[in-house]
């Protein structure tokens, strides 16, 4: 005796994942047998349709359902649970519970969640393993496999009355043996993929149907039946075939899976395939399915053998076409093990300039293994290369069949298809009817035209009571009654006329805007909405929506009292210096002047996820509780292009060198399309630079860091472990320095924290996940570790910040090594630097003057522009704590200092001497673009008091010493060369400062 469990569906499970969703699969338990449902990704209503088989042993057994929800990182989470206990279903009618929905149970009572959804499962006890239906030929209900005789009996005695002994012989033919069914899931999860429902077929019509009726009649009975299910997204191991054919998606598939077509006898003929057997389409109880079996023609490495190609419909709604084909080839090595999966999904294309219609075909594949094997990524790589040459052929002859499409010849440019959309243009007339063509409106104005009436007809009143001349009070209950009324339709009037004024006022758009300058410019045309949710009382809603990119934004115009919206609108954006990486969209409600706008749903577009020309003509679901209730979805079309052609790059890398102060080289088409095939990104995507280093989880991980203008990937391959993620500038919040260590060989660790629920697809590779969510990555270990953060902090300030914030974290940055510490009271803050005497002397000017030469005024500025320094720049000096004052230097070197020009910002903190007889000035000078620049750090103190015997002449001690970031062999001649440069300078500076003085003594 067997228990047999069908697993259909679940609705209204509790959300446990970050991003709203949970991905539940059913984890089922009797005795010692275990299985398991496969997996459906971000959906809180899944739907299974598994079938398990159990082995009774003890009645007294119970079966465990448990629904969880998958983490890959992490452990499983708990949904609920429900137990069933065999000996209900043995007592039941007919040894079965039917089909019924059971509340899940949390699994204590201290649960948080106590809702936990229900799910809808078939239970019955057998003496097969299989849910398989009758299907008899008089419209009899179909009964489980078990109790054989008083199926057969029954089915007897249903046609006893019949005339027709075609159909008695029928069903004493058929085979009443019903199959197992038992599951047997892939050790990896695989990709949901979406089923249409179950045609409906009269039991006195099935066979006739499977025999004599025509493949179109078979079409269009699945198309009655599609309840609008989705497509589903290509298989994992990616696209054998994506083309445009001129031909219409209903005679595409017809060609391809008609049984009058000869195109499938003539492919294997090409192909070398023999025998080839095609059965005939037949409805399996759900799908519509049909079994090809050939005879693979002999490779080099494997002999020919038997293919068994299960194919199915799992849509035909008359304009999309998608039939999954599971190939079984149990004779090659490992055979038993997996299943090729192709998926063929046929939809319309574009328009072509004739009018005609046009069809999308994609075939795209996975191996489903049914169990664990080493041979994994052998078997996967040889299917491709095999795969890769069939289809070749597949598609080299289909286009001999018909007439492939380019796109460059459909007009379906960017210009043609922009020329197209006419916005609808909307009068304020038009706009007023449906503001006010409603029965709050129309009763009070039917209300205000009788009391004019009335004041009209009626005399004057009395004076009495507490009336006074001016002042007419109700006289009675029923006219205090009254005027409520009025108050409150007069309350309920004046916000709808508020909101009609500003509606009028908004009606404008940003539509036809043109874009400016020359680089990255995105187009995005809005054509319509579906489905919008409705949250006015009047059941409709007044949408509008909002596009952002890059911190610019574009709002469409209000579409008044719709929920299927009409726009037709063109929004351009200000051409860019790379290109963008995500585009936000989000619909609004308006409600009026007053309130805040409801937000109707949201999305996402990810240009590194999608290829340019997909986005073409592309309908976006919307996100959030009321989209997803509704389905509400827009239709957009959207461009991306490149004014400046292949110049693109070399401007951006130019501009990056400014603030890097690196030489940033070009790197080949080859290499960057190996960056590109490496992380899965577009191909208008390039690499700037890329550093060795760790990552650092639990233990340090050698790899690359990969930077280009939208992504920072890293990827290592560990002994055949690879590890390889990546996320966007824009998912980053902040970036941090954290101090050397022995783990990070002496180099500075970059911490880089993302935004709460960014970057999940890269989880893995964070080192910890702080209290808000948010997680963090940790590099170290890098070569040149200046170069890196430079580099890294260009990128990410150059994508995401303003010109304040980046002169903000520039100024944060160049103090970092600076900022003096509570604990030590020490201005270096890195490390402490032996400092040493290069200059000490008594000038002729007192000490008060001297300190001219650092106030930042005129004085200060010839002194420094005499001395070498061009474009001299500070900030006002600022109190950082008692006491102390600090400030921002910035210059470049002339050439009679350093022939290379660099760049020098100094940050600096002026204090009195503890005696106050006297000034501190302390500085930390760092370059950049100068020979090893990146090696060290130039530490200067001044020390200035008055001399007591002279009342105007001061005493000047300077310290110089340098702290040294990284090792080189040079330290010695570098050393040397600086203190001599300062000294120099100092004498300079010190003779000009004299000057100074006594022209301004005369």
């Amino acid at each position: 005796m067997r228990l047999v469990v069908r697993v259909i569906e679940a609705r209204n499970l509790p959300a446990m994942d970050m991003n709203g969703y949970s991905d539940p699969y059913v984890r089922l338990q009797l005795g010692k047998n275990r299985f398991r449902t496969k997996v459906v990704k971000k959906c809180l209503n899944p739907y299974w349709g598994d079938e398990f088989s159990f082995r009774v042993d003890d009645l007294s057994d119970e079966l465990a359902v448990s629904v969880m929800d998958e983490d890959k990182y992490f452990n499983d989470d708990f949904i609920g649970q429900i137990k069933v206990p065999v000996s209900d279903v043995f007592d039941a009618d007919d040894n079965s519970l039917g089909t019924a929905w059971y509340a899940l149970q949390p699994k204590s009572k201290k649960s948080k969640i106590t809702d936990c959804g229900e799910i809808c499962l078939s239970i019955c006890l057998s003496q097969n393993s299989s849910f398989m239906d009758l299907q008899n030929n008089d419209g009899v209900a179909p009964h489980f496999a078990g109790k054989l005789d008083d199926a057969k009996s029954e089915l007897l005695g249903s046609v006893s009355g019949s005339s027709s002994p075609r159909r008695v012989s029928q069903i004493g033919n058929r085979n009443l043996d019903a199959t197992s069914a038992t599951a047997i899931r892939s050790s990896t999860e695989l990709p949901e993929l979406p089923e249409i429902g179950k045609p409906q077929v009269d039991g006195d019509n099935s066979d006739e149907l499977s025999s004599a009726s025509s493949f179109d009649e078979m079409m269009k009975l699945i198309e009655s039946k599609d309840q609008g299910s989705e497509l589903p997204s290509n298989l994992s191991l990616g696209v054998l075939l994506d083309q445009l054919y001129g031909i219409a998606p209903s005679d595409l598939n017809t060609v391809l899976f008609s049984p009058e077509s000869a195109f499938l006898q003539s492919i294997s003929d090409i192909q070398g395939k023999t025998e080839l057997q095609s059965g005939p389409w037949k409805f399996d109880g759900e799908n519509l399915k049909r079994v090809v079996t050939y005879i693979n023609p002999a490779s080099k490495l494997i002999k020919a053998v038997k293919a068994t190609e299960d194919q199915t419909y799992l849509k035909a709604d008359g304009k999309s076409f998608v039939v999954l084909g599971s190939v079984s080839t149990p004779d090659v090595p490992y055979g038993s093990s997996f299943k090729l999966e192709l998926l063929y999904c046929i939809t319309p294309g574009v328009e072509l300039p004739s009018g005609e219609q046009s069809s999308h075909l994609v075939i795209s594949w996975r191996l489903n293994f049914s169990q664990s094997t080493m041979m994994k990524g052998m078997i996967e790589n040889g299917a491709r290369q095999g795969l890769k040459d069939s289809f070749q052929q597949y598609g080299d002859f289909l286009s001999q069949k018909v007439k492939p499409v380019d796109l460059k010849d459909t007009g379906s440019s960017k210009a043609h298809v922009l020329a197209s959309l006419q916005a609808e243009q909307q009068s304020d007339w038009k706009l007023a009817i449906q503001y006010f063509a409603n029965f709050t409106v129309l009763s009070v104005l039917v209300v205000g035209l009788y009391v004019l009436i009335h004041l009209w007809l009626a005399g004057p009143s009395t004076i009495q009571g507490l009336e006074f001349p001016g002042l007419d009070l109700p006289d009675s209950l029923g006219e205090l009654f009254i005027c409520v009324i009025l108050v409150l339709q007069a309350q309920r009037v004046l916000p709808i006329v508020a909101q009609f004024m500003q509606a009028r006022a908004q009606k404008g758009s940003d539509h036809g805007i043109k874009a400016q300058g020359d680089g990255w410019q995105l187009t995005v045309a809005l054509i319509e909405g579906s489905n919008l949710a409705a949250v006015d009382s009047s059941g409709f809603s007044d949408p509008y929506v909002v596009f952002t990119c890059n911190g610019r934004m574009r709002t469409s115009s209000i579409k008044f009292q719709k929920l299927d919206p009409l726009w037709n609108e063109i929004f351009e954006f200000d051409a860019m210096d790379e290109p963008p990486s995500m585009l936000d969209v989000e619909v609004f409600d308006f409600d009026g002047p007053f309130d805040e706008a409801t937000s109707l749903g949201h999305a996402e577009i990810n240009f590194l996820k999608n290829n340019i020309s997909d986005l073409g003509d592309v309908w976006v679901p919307l996100q959030g509780k009321l989209a997803q209730a509704c389905q509400s979805k827009l239709h957009l079309r959207i461009f991306l292009d490149n004014t400046r052609g292949g110049n693109a790059v070399r401007h951006y890398l130019d501009k990056m060198e400014k603030t890097v102060g690196k030489k940033m080289n070009a790197r080949s088409p080859q290499t960057n399309s190996g960056f590109q095939k490496l992380f899965g990104l577009p191909p208008e995507e390039f690499l700037i630079n890329d550093f060795t280093c760790h990552l650092k989880r639990k233990m340090p991980l050698q790899g690359r860091l990969f930077l280009s203008a939208r992504i920072i990937g890293f990827h290592a391959n560990l002994f055949g472990h690879k590890t390889k993620f990546f996320f966007l500038w824009e998912d980053i919040e902040e970036i941090q320095v954290g101090s050397p260590n022995l783990s990070s060989m002496g180099s500075p660790i970059i911490v880089i924290t993302l935004k709460k629920g960014r970057g999940q697809d890269a989880r893995h590779g964070a080192k910890t996940m702080d209290e808000e969510g948010r997680l963090k990555f940790h590099f170290q270990s890098f070569v040149s570790f200046t170069v890196a953060h430079r580099t890294i902090m260009a990128l990410w300030q150059s994508r995401l910040l303003s010109p304040e914030q980046k002169a903000r974290i520039f100024e944060e940055e160049s103090s970092r090594k600076s900022l003096e510490t509570e604990e030590s009271g020490s201005f270096v803050g890195v490390e402490d630097v032996s400092m040493s005497e290069i200059y000490s002397s008594a000038l002729s000017v007192p000490a008060s003057f001297f300190m001219e030469a650092f106030e930042g005024r005129e004085v200060n500025r010839r002194i420094m522009e005499r001395t070498g320094a061009l474009n001299y720049s500070c900030t006002p000096w600022e109190l950082d704590k008692a006491d102390v004052y600090q400030r921002q230097v910035g210059y470049n070197f002339d050439k009679r200092i350093s022939s290379y020009r660099g760049e020098v910002t100094i940050t600096q903190q002026r204090s009195t001497l503890p005696d106050k007889k006297g000034w501190l000035i302390e500085e930390v000078m760092t370059l950049q673009g100068v020979p090893f620049s990146e090696f060290f750090n130039v530490h200067v103190r001044y020390q200035m008091e008055d001399i007591p015997s002279r009342s105007k002449a001061c005493q000047v001690k300077v310290l110089c010493g340098i702290a040294w970031l990284k090792c080189t062999k040079h330290q010695k001649r570098i050393s040397k060369n600086i203190t001599a440069s300062i000294q120099d300078r100092l004498k300079m500076m010190f003779a000009i400062i004299e000057k100074e003085y006594a022209d301004n003594a005369r």
